[in-house]
């Protein structure tokens, strides 16, 4: 993936750093919550790790690490900045 494209987060790789343009979601209670989680336009996330069946991933955002899983993930739109 070309750095600067705009993808989703859920398509990212481990250890990859992502920043977030847009949080889109349908359902209000769900955007509230990622917002609250630290997913907000601006901030920066690190890819972790995946669970052993894929779903669902460890981001690392604010100094904290969250899992949520790839229907989540989805609505978070973004560009990818490195990979360490």
């Amino acid at each position: 993936m070309a750095q600067g494209k705009r993808c989703r987060l859920s398509d990212m790789k481990p250890g990859d750093r992502f920043r977030i343009e847009k949080v889109d979601v349908p359902d209000p209670m769900l955007k509230r919550r990622l917002l609250d989680l630290g997913f907000v336009p601006g901030g920066e996330v690190k890819v972790g790790q995946r669970s052993p069946l894929g779903d669902p991933t460890a981001y690392r955002v604010c100094g904290t690490t969250i899992a949520l899983r790839k229907e989540e993930s989805d609505y978070i739109y973004g560009e990818k900045i490195s990979h360490d």
